[in-house]
């Protein structure tokens, strides 16, 4: 019996929460820390670890879930853009066609390792996982085991033996940004030479795949006046209970009944979007998934564990009983989701289960390798499967930023933490225009001057400084200064701090008709680097619908090693029939004028 179960989706929820509370419900916030200390009060009391176990999963999840509340109450609105959870499906015919995608599009790449006695193996998904982007239906994932070039079968294991002699594949557990990547380690032997080359190497990796297609997606628009009133589309019905500023809250009156292929496997259906009155997708602060019924319950369930001395088989069975019967008499799905602005209107997405395809395949995947080489031979990636880069679009608008813009979305930090290397920095968040920058020259000047503070608080007098007080970085975008060698604590700097805008050329290709440097094998575009160095050109790919393909991967391959790249091939998911060009043209210099209240050191210990 897992009673954590029911509450477990609080952890996505929480883990984008932020902290603190307003004034007005301090007293709130104390009454839940005074519950919390008094619920620890009372576990301690249990003997019984079975129980004490129980109740703690149990207790725990509801002070969590009552802690999530408050803090997504009290969050302060502050707007956050988000791109449409559901971008993915309206480029397919139906969810099948989704499911099928993710299921061919996978394939396994061999990474290159530092080490003679580790290989990495990155499985390359079509799709992001990246919330709220990522593949929308209920899908899983199992590595069994990898066939080496020895025809030796090793088992994937859920972690890396340090007793085990052989060679063991299991997850990579240093890999943060890939968590998916999974790591073939060779028994390591202290002092003896290992030749990599004569390892068995890893030729297939083994696993199954199961993805659950709904049989369609009904989508609501709804705004305030929708409150109250039942939304139904066919089997589908649900009602918008409330719309406040930041958050609604939905029930889904009649979910249809999972088809019996599906089982026990608990889904949620509800897609819940909003947008402001700008007409952009806000992005979700988090969601409570319990109503007051549900909550009720689980305290009732809290409150027998509390009653007994001891946990017992008879006790647990019980218990699971009852949330059996519970849950069978609800009829209804309850969702309140808050979001990072003020709401307009609603985007409420049903995925309909009643009649929903399990997808279940074995895997046999090759393992691919396709490292940057000397080689000139333009490997093949054949894809069966087309995929759209639904962020390209917006990600090159800013190929042609203006110098205003570019100014006035600086951002400005300092430090003074250590005064021997005081500092303050010139950010911008990075945009295609900085992808096209290359390699920007130092200008020869980059004034900036320190100044007093006066009587009034305001700016005084310019302080003399020898030239080693302060040091002007302006590809970093950063002042450095030394407080020591200052006559006094300066209170502000004025000056002029370059940025580097490029003039990027945008062109149109058909993919039948390319120029002499470009040439395209199936899915893959081949780019000569003398013609059309990367450093100042980018292509983007299309296909006969119009949208952006999403790019695979890319490979540079040169003469010899350590040279630089004769050529680079761009490999595509889909068959691209136009291109874009973006080259830049000129770099200009845009001087970024500042005046900066500089903040004060921290007072150090009295003598």
């Amino acid at each position: 019996m897992d009673l954590r179960l029911p509450l477990g989706c609080l952890g996505l929820s929480v883990a984008l929460l932020v902290s603190g509370c307003s004034p007005k419900d301090k007293q709130q916030h104390t009454s839940l820390e005074e519950k919390t200390a008094q619920f620890e009060k009372t576990l301690d009391t249990l003997q019984d670890p079975k129980l004490k176990d129980a109740v703690a999963d149990l207790g725990g999840s509801l002070l969590l879930l009552e802690r999530a509340r408050l803090r997504l109450r009290d969050k302060p609105i502050e707007t956050e853009y988000s791109d449409d959870a559901l971008a993915l499906l309206k480029h397919y015919p139906s969810p099948q066609a989704l499911a099928d995608t993710y299921i061919n599009g996978l394939f396994v790449l061999r990474k290159t390792s530092s080490s003679d006695y580790l290989t990495d193996l990155q499985p390359i998904f079509p799709f992001s996982f990246n919330y709220p982007t990522e593949f929308p239906f209920p899908h899983a994932l199992e590595w069994q085991s990898v066939t080496l070039s020895n025809k030796q079968v090793i088992p994937f294991q859920p972690e890396w033996s340090e007793t085990d002699p052989g060679i063991q594949l299991s997850p990579s557990s240093a890999n943060m940004t890939n968590p998916d990547d999974l790591t073939l380690t060779y028994p390591y032997v202290e002092g003896m030479e290992v030749d990599p080359k004569k390892q068995p190497q890893p030729l297939t990796l083994h696993g199954k795949v199961e993805v659950i297609a709904p049989r369609k997606v009904v989508t609501f628009n709804l705004t305030r006046q929708d409150v109250g009133k039942l939304q139904s589309n066919n089997n589908i019905s649900l009602t918008l209970v409330s719309l406040d500023k930041n958050s609604a809250e939905i029930e889904l009156n009649t979910n249809p009944t999972q088809t019996p292929q599906v089982g026990d496997t608990p889904l949620n259906p509800l897609i819940v979007q909003a947008k402001d009155s700008t007409g952009q997708f806000l992005s979700r602060a988090g969601a409570i998934n319990e109503n007051a019924a549900q909550i009720a319950f689980y305290q009732q369930q809290l409150d027998e564990m509390l009653e007994q001395k001891s946990w017992s088989d008879a006790f647990g069975k019980k218990l699971d009983d009852e949330q059996k019967a519970f849950e069978a008499k609800q009829t209804s799905h309850y969702t309140r989701v808050y979001f990072n602005g003020m709401v307009d209107k609603l985007e409420i997405s049903v995925m309909d289960f009643s009649a929903a395809t399990v997808n279940r395949k074995e895997l046999d995947l090759p393992v691919r390798q396709f490292d940057n080489s000397t080689s000139q031979d333009v490997q093949p990636l054949p894809m069966p499967v087309v995929v759209y880069d639904d962020q390209a679009a917006s990600y090159l608008k800013d190929a042609h930023l203006d110098a205003e813009k570019l100014k006035k979305s600086v951002v400005i930090s300092q430090s003074v933490d250590d005064a021997s290397a005081a500092h303050i920095e010139f950010d911008h968040p990075k945009t295609f225009n900085d992808e096209l920058l290359g390699s920007p020259r130092a200008p020869t000047d980059s004034p900036v001057t320190f100044f007093a503070e006066d009587e009034q608080g305001k700016r005084g007098e310019p302080l003399e400084l020898p030239t080693e007080a302060f040091e002007v970085n302006p590809l970093e975008g950063s002042i450095t200064y030394d407080l020591n060698l200052f006559p006094e604590t300066p209170a502000y700097a004025v000056g002029s701090m370059p940025l580097f805008l490029a003039e990027i050329q945008k062109d149109t290709l058909d993919a039948h008709q390319l120029p002499t440097g470009l040439e395209l094998k199936g899915n893959a575009l081949i780019v000569d680097q003398k013609r059309f160095p990367s450093e100042a050109w980018r292509f983007y790919a299309k296909d006969d619908s119009g949208n952006y393909l999403k790019e695979i991967l890319a490979t540079s391959h040169s003469d010899k090693p350590d040279s630089p790249p004769v050529y680079d091939v761009h490999y595509f998911y889909g068959q691209p029939t136009r291109l874009e060009s973006y080259q830049r043209t000129a770099l200009n210099t845009v001087e970024y004028g500042f005046e900066v209240k500089l903040d004060k050191p921290q007072a150090g210990p009295v003598e």
